[in-house]
């Protein structure tokens, strides 16, 4: 099944064209009027009496090369369609109407199809009197044999520094001397986890094992020199920065970061932390991304390029250009630490004994401890099956301490402070939070002199307000909300339970949930099910009610 956002296949790179256009931040681009089969989008602020630039290739690769257009960069680039080398007519057309007495500079990367339509185009344009030269990129290093070696994401880094010379209007032969010199000083290494999606077709997502890496994949999906049985970043860039190595003389070294399309910006900066902490990174004078500079589609990989410096070539690194692909190089700035105020330790107290609360707590945990089953087996139905772990798991840690003295147990408000911080470090997923806000908020009105029921009614509150859940939306505020009312109101434990148990109950007959996982789900998973917080909750105070009858 094809993965491709588009409306139809025949219009998509036209479209895509149009999409450009219209978001060009320096309203600088101009499609010329030759009809949908002939994509030439030029500079609109183009001066003939410079070296015009002019690149192109297979749509797909994107921003190469309609990003590059612009003052410093490209005059010009031809889109053929997805993958496929535009035609002679259209090179012609773009060399003819940009070209003036300066001549032109074609940068053409070295595959078949390009070398030979952009090679006739020039021809037939010298013929009409045009001064055409023509510069290959040939930085792919991933096939060491190939006597062809292919043009990847380094023609870039050729645009940038023969856009810099034209834009110092310097003459063709220094352009094109200068462009010679910036491909003959780069070198490109690729590396791709899977291929990518090209409109209309399936992608063939066999040719690389899982768990595993194509060395050296092309641009367009052709296979690459090797398999790597890793996808481990620092593996990886380990094996492409031997090769990169190979080929460098201990110069200073620009290093572009390339995004083949399909990988994160996380991971894009973590295979270039690895790159600059290798043995490559003490050469790195400039870097360049990360970034999506020439991609493959949505291809699930990157590139490295590296260029050898020289002064101008650095210069021409460095200069501003008004293009929407372009990243700006920059040195490799050093990680520093700034002085950190640290919060305040977690609240110190001294162990203290009470053994009527210490029976209370261990009521409290042992009736959570022992519904754990019971449940998780209710969550399974509405959630992910995990409450009552998350709830032992509290209760547990809580009544461990008790048992070994090292809550203080005297002292109602750092009891309560203590028992927040410690559900908050155990306790998995929001609810452990929630229950350690409600304590800490308790825990604080305690100390300004409010009342048991009051501290635990603010706690709520608080936790309501973070959390989001009120009265009515099926979570464990429908059982603690009216069971904390009734110890506003001075009323007994048994009173309290009753009160938490008719709120539980009424989760049952809650048409939807409007917080928590159950609010995934529609109503008929919903019916019968007795919210699992909620239950807890009503647990809770019908063991403290029973105790306190005992």
């Amino acid at each position: 099944m094809s993965q491709f956002f588009m409306n139809q296949k025949q219009n998509v790179v036209n479209e895509a064209i149009e999409g450009i256009l219209l978001s060009s931040p320096h309203a600088n681009l101009s499609r010329l009027a030759l009809g949908p089969q002939m994509r030439v989008i030029v500079r609109n602020d183009w001066d003939k009496s410079r070296v015009a630039l002019i690149s192109g290739g297979g749509s797909g690769h994107e921003p190469a090369h309609i990003g590059f257009v612009g003052k410093g960069m490209l005059t010009a680039a031809v889109c053929g369609d997805i993958f496929a080398s535009p035609s002679v007519d259209a090179v012609l057309h773009a060399i003819i109407n940009v070209t003036g007495e300066a001549g032109c500079l074609l940068i053409v990367k070295n595959y078949t199809g390009d070398r030979l339509n952009f090679g006739l185009a020039a021809e037939k344009a010298k013929q009409l009197g045009y001064r055409v030269a023509m510069v290959m990129v040939r930085d792919d290093i991933a096939l060491p044999d190939n006597p062809q070696p292919r043009g990847i994401a380094g023609t870039a880094m050729v645009h940038k520094v023969a856009g810099y010379a034209a834009e110092q209007g310097q003459s063709l032969e220094q352009v094109t001397a200068l462009a010679q010199r910036a491909g003959e000083a780069t070198a490109s290494i690729g590396l791709a986890f899977t291929t990518c999606h090209v409109p209309g077709e399936a992608r063939d997502d066999r040719r690389v094992p899982q768990g595993g890496s194509e060395l050296g994949m092309g641009i367009h999906g052709e296979p690459g020199a090797s398999t790597l049985n890793t996808q481990n970043s620092r593996e990886i860039v380990t094996a492409l920065v031997q090769r990169l190595c190979a080929k460098s003389t201990g110069r200073s070294l620009a290093l572009m970061v390339n995004n083949l399309g399909g990988f994160s910006a996380l991971e894009m900066a973590l295979l270039t932390r690895e790159t600059l902490h290798s043995a490559l990174g003490k050469q790195v004078k400039l870097l360049i991304g990360p970034a999506t500079l020439v991609s493959a589609l949505d291809m699930k990989g990157f590139s490295l390029s590296i260029m050898q410096l020289d002064d101008e070539l650095e210069t021409a690194l460095l200069a501003p250009v008004e293009t929407s692909g372009w990243a700006n190089a920059i040195p490799p700035v050093a990680v520093t630490e700034v002085e950190a105020k640290r919060a305040a330790q977690q609240q110190t107290f001294t162990p203290s004994a009470n053994p009527t609360v210490a029976a209370t707590l261990k009521t409290l945990c042992q009736t959570l401890m022992d519904l754990e089953s019971e449940l998780n087996q209710l969550d399974a139905k509405v959630g992910d099956g995990d409450t009552g772990s998350t709830f032992a798991a509290g209760a547990r840690s809580v009544l461990e301490a008790s048992e070994a003295q090292q809550l203080p147990l005297n002292q109602p408000d750092a009891l309560l402070t203590v028992v927040g911080e410690k559900l908050a470090t155990v306790m998995g997923g929001s609810s452990g939070v929630l229950m350690s806000i409600m304590f800490t908020a308790a825990g604080q009105q305690l100390t300004q002199g409010a009342s048991l029921a009051q501290a635990l009614s603010t706690g709520l509150e608080r936790m309501q307000h973070y959390g989001g859940a009120q009265v009515g939306d099926r979570t464990m505020i429908d059982a603690l909300h009216p069971a904390f009312a009734a110890l506003l109101n001075g009323e007994d434990l048994a009173a309290v339970a009753a009160a938490a148990r008719q709120g539980a109950e009424s989760t049952c007959t809650m048409r939807s949930a409007r917080a928590g996982r159950s609010s995934y789900l529609n109503q008929e998973s919903l019916d019968g099910v007795k919210d699992p917080g909620a239950c807890a909750v009503e647990k809770v105070f019908a063991a403290l009610a029973a105790g306190h009858r005992a």
